[in-house]
């Protein structure tokens, strides 16, 4: 069997200021995508299962990039003019696909809906791929695909097999010669991205309904929680049954469980101050502070300073946190000690925040991942690159300064710049949910608070034009 495979992945968050473009891709085009084979990514466990399924691949291009705000027109086009060529010389039997499911851009509120509709105006055959669990699913990709299958786990920790499951079902397409369809049901539901963790409800009890759904007839069941940050007319939850019998029944149920878990999937957090009024002085083992409102995973900039000016303002000691700031780090490198750090990324932040620093150390930033089925190997596999990274000391509080934000997915992060976060008395991560695989296993207790910023847990506070989030 011949298939033409190629990846276009981007987390879309639409009320963030300024364009993602080119230059913030990592971008793979034809036999350079098979450099990822075997790695932790989706994409390297399609192109390792394809050797033992004795698929004949046909690599035509592979974008992805980090969660940041809506990408440009150009991005979208130039993808298409590195696929179609490959698409119209045809001699494959079926198309798979790599995807996140939230990507928008300047013009197309529905990124892969509208390559899906250029795909099959030039091919009839099956399409299947995967997608992110924070998929807005539109119907387009219902219509358009044969099957696509969602991770299952938040954290994104099965994203790999979540690919691999998708590529067998190709697999028995072709070989039985059954064309499943998919049937979309939208229950018109918005939750954060704080409550939309696998391991709790409202995800858990869908999750497992899901599951029990899957049979011959009914290859697979998806659960698309969302991104709330993208502003679209499919934003928010959503089903996805794929197979080749009707599943208005099991849609039908899994709306009404929604509709009746809606409420525990409405987050809210405690103000910053309040949190660490209540740890003083700072209990014994690990604490994890952390900070959906700056959360890297959805997009946001990773250098707001909230938490940052609350942990100095309660004087808290063996403490650490991580900034993206590369200014700083080129300052530090030229031999400044007093910086302005963070506040450069958000206008709803305070700014940044002049401090006289220690410099501990200045470092390269690659890293090679600890846990490599993290949510973070979802994202780039194997290794990521902090760009140069510089540590420093104020006071009780250990600063990680980076040059490329960094989702704090993998402690990796850490122990490549010789901090030991397990021995320390409190961390501050700017997450949400996906950081639980790396720091619930050394948390002695994990604390959600409130900060200004992009990725709060608070959807009244965001201006939607296009989405209609039910309160």
């Amino acid at each position: 069997m011949r298939i033409l495979i190629a990846g276009l992945f981007h987390e879309t968050h639409t009320f963030l200021d300024g364009l993602t473009g080119l230059a913030d891709f990592q971008i793979r085009r034809g036999d350079e995508m098979l450099a990822c084979q075997g790695d932790a990514s989706p994409l390297g466990g399609v192109l390792e299962l394809a050797q033992e399924l004795g698929w004949q691949m046909i690599p035509a291009a592979d974008y992805r990039a980090q969660p940041s705000a809506t990408v440009a027109d150009e991005v979208i086009e130039q993808f298409w003019s590195d696929v179609a060529p490959v698409a119209r010389r045809g001699g494959y039997d079926a198309v798979y696909l790599v995807l996140h499911g939230a990507m928008t851009s300047q013009t197309l509120l529905d990124v892969e809906g509208e390559i899906l509709e250029r795909l099959r105006a030039i091919t009839s055959v099956p399409i299947f791929g995967v997608f992110d669990l924070h998929a807005n699913f539109s119907p387009r990709m219902a219509a358009l695909a044969d099957c696509l299958v969602a991770y299952r786990e938040n954290p994104h920790t099965d994203a790999r097999e979540a690919g691999l499951i998708a590529a067998r079902l190709l697999q028995r397409c072709l070989t039985t010669g059954q064309r499943p369809r998919m049937q979309l049901r939208q229950p018109g539901l918005i939750w954060p991205p704080t409550g939309t963790g696998t391991a709790g409800d409202p995800m858990l009890t869908l999750e497992r309904m899901a599951r029990e759904m899957e049979n011959d007839s009914m290859w697979s069941v998806s659960i698309v929680a969302g991104f709330s940050f993208a502003d679209t007319p499919d934003t928010g939850v959503s089903f996805v049954a794929c197979g080749t019998a009707d599943a208005t029944a099991q849609l039908d149920a899994l709306e009404t469980k929604a509709h009746a878990l809606h409420h525990l999937g409405l987050v809210t957090d405690p103000p910053a101050d309040d949190v660490l009024a209540k740890l003083h002085p700072l209990p014994s083992g690990l604490t994890v502070l952390v900070e959906p409102s700056d959360n890297i995973g959805g997009g946001a900039p990773g250098d707001c300073t909230g938490l940052l000016r609350a942990l100095l303002r309660h004087r808290v000691e063996n403490a650490a946190i991580c900034i993206a700031d590369p200014e700083s780090v080129r300052a530090l490198e030229a031999g400044q000690r007093r910086i302005r750090l963070g506040g450069k990324g958000s206008r709803l932040d305070a700014g940044p925040v002049e401090l006289e620093v220690e410099l501990l150390a200045l470092n390269d930033g690659r890293f090679e991942l600890e846990d490599k089925n993290s949510h973070l190997a979802s994202m780039c596999g194997d290794v990521f690159d902090m760009g140069r990274c510089a540590v420093v000391r104020h006071a009780g509080l250990t600063i990680l300064i980076t040059s490329v934000k960094t989702p704090p997915f993998d402690l990796g992060q850490w122990h490549s710049q010789g901090i030991a976060v397990e021995k320390l008395g409190l961390v501050a991560v700017k997450a949400a949910v996906a950081h639980r695989r790396a720091y619930d296993g050394i948390a002695a207790r994990m604390l959600w608070v409130d900060t200004p910023g992009p990725c709060s847990s608070n959807l009244a506070s965001l201006p939607y034009r296009h989405a209609r989030p039910a309160r």
